[in-house]
């Protein structure tokens, strides 16, 4: 097959491009990963760098699934303040609220619910951070994201349980249990779309 001149020459200037641009992802996730503050300073004040949502290629964690896994609260307000997106997805669709509930960050969750993250993204099982929470028995947890509106009544993927199920079912998590049976469950608005 024969290409034009034309779409060589445009291939071959963007090849440069794309390759700096993932050196520069890499280096910035690094420094993040090596908690090298005063580089990861520079090479987001740098003019016009949109690194702070980059992405690992391999696991699609992002700076900050990075900082939450360590419990660092202060890159975590620090990336906030920078544009960094709380309801980013890695490979497992995992958020960072969720990894942050799920390892038990439990200050870390008031500062993501600040930055706008949604306590209702579930990961690719569906596993929402409220109900990792009930699953964990941190009651702390699930007054914090209930009171973010975590809804108790989204099911997850796998077992098609949600958050009020699974502390129903857990008779340890009797506190958990009594909260929810105050709490009043959601009406669920009308699908709107075509009639077949």
């Amino acid at each position: 097959m024969k290409c034009k001149p034309l779409i060589l020459a445009m291939l071959a200037l963007a090849a440069p491009v794309t390759a700096q641009q993932q050196s520069e992802s890499y280096k910035f996730l690094q420094a993040v990963k090596d908690a090298k503050g005063n580089e990861v300073i520079d090479m987001l004040d740098r003019p016009g760098s949109n690194l702070v949502n980059a992405r690992e290629t391999s696991s699609g964690e992002g700076a900050l699934h990075i900082v939450v896994k360590r419990g660092d609260d202060k890159y975590v307000r620090y990336l906030l303040q920078k544009g960094a997106d709380p309801n980013l997805r890695d490979r497992q669709g995992n958020t960072p609220l969720l990894l942050a509930t799920q390892l038990g960050q439990r200050d870390l969750l008031p500062i993501l619910i600040a930055g706008k993250a949604n306590p209702n993204l579930g990961n690719q099982s569906g596993v929402t951070p409220l109900i990792a929470a009930v699953q964990s028995r941190s009651i702390d947890m699930v007054r914090v994201l209930t009171a973010a509106g975590a809804d108790p009544d989204q099911k997850d993927v796998i077992a098609g349980l949600s958050a009020r199920d699974y502390a129903e079912q857990d008779g340890r998590s009797g506190t958990i249990a009594k909260l929810f049976a105050e709490t009043p469950k959601r009406a669920k608005p009308a699908v709107a779309g075509p009639r077949l």
